[in-house]
Formats: structure tokens, sequence, C-alpha cells
């Protein structure tokens, strides 16, 4: 699967409709003399397209390396298979990392390591404030699992928050997907977990801050 045509460019293209229509809207109500009613509204239209900001990243040398599937700040990383964690049923027990996206941070999705689409499968309904530990269950999610050539499976999360409310995945099960290649986004804060088997291990720790397609979130040992 190459990248799909709606994320390349420095916007993502589900960024230029709204923020047409608010354009389009700003300069009818400026062209009548509603200048500041339209001065609010031509600057909703940029700041919509500067939530969908695409920018280049450097991928770093080393497939044993998982980069990071979005960017923002770690919330978790934590094992499963013991204690309250249970272990996932396709990845085994291993790691969960999981990544807040503020309304500020690039939205769009990088694939961590290389590999074919095993599944993809959506599940949950809630939209809850995705920084809190129950949205990782409750809220409407995507995920893609994926398996490498060695056989080594994980999972990518996509989970919606308060405000966002729409997740975009472009890929499709079958695709072979390359690391650090963008896959898709979620629309206005939100949540991205990595699910990740025993043979892993994570090296970022809560509280850091990661770039997508570009940080080094944990690294394959065995």
């Amino acid at each position: 699967m190459e990248t799909p045509q709606a994320l390349r460019g420095p916007i993502a293209r589900p960024g230029y409709l709204f923020s047409g229509v608010l354009g389009v809207i700003a300069a009818g109500l400026l062209g009548l003399g509603f200048s500041w009613t339209g001065g609010v509204l031509l600057l909703l239209a940029g700041l919509n397209l500067a939530f969908f900001r695409n920018p280049e990243r450097v991928v770093p040398d080393g497939d044993h390396r998982l980069v990071s599937p979005a960017d923002g700040r770690v919330l978790e990383v934590a094992r499963t298979g013991a204690g309250a964690l249970a272990a996932d049923e396709v990845v085994g027990p291993g790691y969960r990392i999981a990544i807040f996206l503020s309304v500020l941070d690039v939205h769009v999705n990088w694939i961590p390591i290389s590999g074919k689409v095993r599944a993809l499968r959506r599940r949950g309904s809630g939209f809850l404030a995705a920084f809190r530990p129950e949205a990782s269950n409750r809220n409407l999610q995507s995920r893609l699992d994926l398996e490498s050539a060695s056989g080594l499976r994980i999972a990518v999360v996509q989970i919606t928050g308060l405000i966002a409310r729409r997740i975009v995945c472009y890929a499709n099960e079958g695709d072979k997907l390359e690391r650090g290649m963008r896959y898709g986004l979620i629309c206005y804060g939100s949540r991205v977990e990595l699910l990740l088997p025993r043979g892993c291990e994570p090296s970022v720790a809560v509280g850091d801050r990661v770039r997508g397609g570009e940080t080094v979130v944990a690294e394959v040992i065995s």
C-alpha cells in the first residue's frame, strides 16, 4: 500500500472541506460589512487547516525499532497479562503504550513497524475525554492488527475523545504497510494505543512527548 492521496501534501485532505466552507461564509460576511463575525470565521478556517497539518517526518533506521503511531504525550506504559490489565487475545501478554493527542497536536497517524494487516475492527460507542483510563475500553475506536515478516504481532488502536468524533483509517485487511508511513487520522483531540507482545521493550515513559513516525517508542529485543 502506498501513502493514501488524502495524506499527501502539507494539509491532510479532510481538512480542506470544513475550512473551505468556513472561508466562503467568512468572505460573504466580510463583503456584507460584518467584519467581526467574518473575521472570527476566517480565523476558525485557518485554525482548522492547522489542525490537519501533515508534516514530513524522518523515520529512524532500524526495522527492530518501533516508531510512535502519533504525536502527543505518553499517558501510560503498562504491562498486560498481569494485574488489572488482561492480555490481548491476538497480541498476547506484553505492554500497552497509550498516547494522548490534544487539539494542538498533529492528528495524522503512522505505522509503527512494517507488516501485513491481519484484521481491522471497530468497537465502542462512548466519547469520554481521551485522557481518562476508561476511554480505552468505552470510546469509539478502530483497531489495526499488524503482523511483521518475522511473525511479530502488534496492534494500533485509534480512539476518539470528548471532541473527536471521527476516525479515518485508509488501510484495509491484507495491505502491506511500511514502517513510518501515514495510514489515517483522528479528527479533534484523541488517544492512540499501541499493544505490544513479549519480546518488545518500551523505550518511553509516562509524560514523554513523542512525534509520530519519528520517536522510537519500543524495540524488538527477541
